[in-house]
């Protein structure tokens, strides 16, 4: 892409990635990395979860575009490899992630990748505007971060 259009694409990805990089930034620690980087992860996603059930509540206003962009957001976020942030030696320092996950690596990860579908399908069916549907789908990839938060997020930061 050339031109004007191609100037407008690159003007408008450097501002997304300006936006998202603030709360990504604000959990950064390079003493911490892994910590920091699974953080900065999960904020992202609350950030653009959070409107999406407090809409499907009715405790905010409808607005389709809004849902979308935020689905849109989350599958994209679905794509990352958050596993990065759980490596070896990462149960240490300023973390709320249980040393469960280290002790059965296979069993986080599963969940995790089961988030990640919810999440591409909770795109899907938000761009099909059905109202029914996409809470249905909210639902869905909301059971899907709860089942790691059960068993692998403590309550309080360890330390």
């Amino acid at each position: 892409m050339s031109g004007f259009k191609g100037k407008v694409w690159l003007a408008a990805a450097a501002v997304c990635a300006a936006a998202l990089s603030v709360p990504a930034v604000s959990h950064f620690d390079d003493k911490e990395m892994p910590q920091s980087y699974r953080q900065s992860y999960f904020a992202l996603l609350a950030a653009n979860f959070g409107p999406m059930v407090a809409s499907v509540k009715g405790e905010v206003p409808w607005d389709q575009v809004k849902m979308e962009n935020w689905a849109n957001d989350l599958a994209a976020l679905s794509t990352l490899d958050v596993m990065r942030g759980f490596v070896d030696g990462s149960d240490k320092g300023t973390t709320r992630a249980k040393p469960e996950i280290w002790q059965d690596k296979a069993d986080f990860t599963s969940k995790m990748e089961t988030l990640h579908t919810e999440l591409a399908s909770l795109q899907q069916v938000t761009a099909g505007g059905d109202r029914e549907a996409i809470a249905k789908q909210v639902g869905a990839a909301g059971k899907a971060c709860k089942s790691c938060h059960d068993e692998y997020k403590a309550e309080n930061y360890l330390y």
